[in-house]
């Protein structure tokens, strides 16, 4: 065999392999090619009618309702702390006694005075009777009538200072006692027994916070104050307490104070809602996300947010209508729970793209898993 005619059988076989090839490639490229009636996949959810809630956001924090600073109102020796740090106590609850003993033999000298002046008025009460009775056959001089009758006067006075002394010591004996003037939570205690304690200390005994129901601190932008007096003047205000991530919510309450003027510095007013806080989630100085309730939006179309897009020309939506996805423009209000109430754009029924809008453009035709 000649060298020419085998290098031409070489080619063949070159040209050969290279065409199977080539059909293979071509074959497999048209296999995984969809099929243009497929679509692009989405997942769609009809637009319904309903209400949606408008809030008001912002960011409060929680105070006590109540916050009292214990002290003593006499002086004296702790001889009992009766509290335990951290313990819910309740009105009239004792919490620290102090040595009564002082204080009742006061009130028992107070009472020894008493008696005495006492048996002074009633003797001067008889000799009184004596002489109006002398005076009467002119056997005493009317001088001494108007002596003793001056007596028996000073000795009223003096049996009433008495009493007023004895009110006093009792009442010294009172404070030796002291109690809890709200239902509250104990803090850190103070002081311990064994140590003397002062009216005058600054530093008091223990401090009490009432946390039922407790008060959340928050403040809102100048421009809501109309809708908000309006609203206000018509009804009680909901306002919902959320953890600061919005995942959790914590109470809900009512709004019971707008502040009585505008803080220039921030342009904010002040607010302040009351809630019950039965299970003690909201905890003074906690910073809290606050909802406030200001109006409900009846029988609107409302959607799920992840169907909003936003573009250039403002916020949109694909709507399905026979396999082919049509963007319409939208105008979005309040959102709530996790649905955006729709103005104008989309109507009740209609089927509203929320997966799978990333790959789709105007006129795209769709398959709906």
């Amino acid at each position: 065999m000649s060298r020419k005619r085998l290098a031409g059988i070489v080619m063949a076989c070159l040209l050969a392999l290279a065409a199977i090839w080539y059909w293979s490639a071509s074959k497999g490229a048209t296999a995984v090619k969809p099929k243009s009636s497929d679509g692009v996949p989405v997942r769609v959810v009809r637009a319904e009618a309903r209400d949606v809630p408008r809030y008001l956001t912002g960011i409060g924090t929680v105070q006590a309702f109540n916050t009292v600073l214990v002290r003593p109102r006499v002086d004296g020796e702790i001889s009992r702390v009766a509290f335990r740090e951290g313990q819910t106590v309740h009105r009239g609850d004792v919490l620290v006694e102090l040595d009564r003993r002082p204080f009742e033999a006061q009130m028992r000298s107070a009472m020894a005075q008493r008696d005495k002046d006492q048996s002074l008025l009633d003797n001067a009460k008889v000799d009184l009777g004596r002489y109006e009775v002398l005076l009467e056959t002119d056997s005493a001089p009317r001088q001494v009538l108007d002596t003793t009758r001056a007596l028996v006067h000073q000795l009223e006075a003096a049996v009433a200072i008495d009493v007023a002394q004895i009110d006093a010591a009792r009442l010294q004996v009172d404070y030796a006692t002291i109690r809890a003037p709200i239902d509250a939570r104990t803090g850190a205690r103070l002081v311990d027994v064994g140590n003397m304690v002062h009216a005058s200390d600054a530093n008091g005994l223990v401090t009490l916070t009432q946390i039922q129901p407790v008060s959340v601190s928050f403040s809102l932008p100048q421009e809501i104050l109309p809708a908000l007096r309006a609203r206000q003047s018509q009804a009680g205000m909901a306002v919902k307490a959320l953890a600061q991530d919005g995942a959790q919510s914590l109470g809900d309450g009512e709004l019971t104070l707008i502040d009585n003027q505008i803080d220039a510095t921030t342009g904010t007013i002040h607010c302040k809602a009351t809630f019950p806080n039965p299970t003690q989630a909201l905890w003074p100085g906690q910073f809290v996300t606050v909802q406030l309730l200001l109006e409900t939006l009846r029988n609107v179309v409302a959607l799920p947010t992840a169907a909003i897009q936003t573009g250039p020309d403002g916020a949109y939506v694909y709507v399905v209508e026979n396999g082919v996805a049509k963007m319409k423009r939208v105008v979005t209000g309040p959102i709530a729970d996790g649905a955006v109430a729709v103005a104008k754009g989309v109507a009740p029924g209609d089927s509203v793209v929320i997966e799978g809008q990333f790959q789709l453009e105007p006129d795209a035709r769709v398959s709906v898993k």
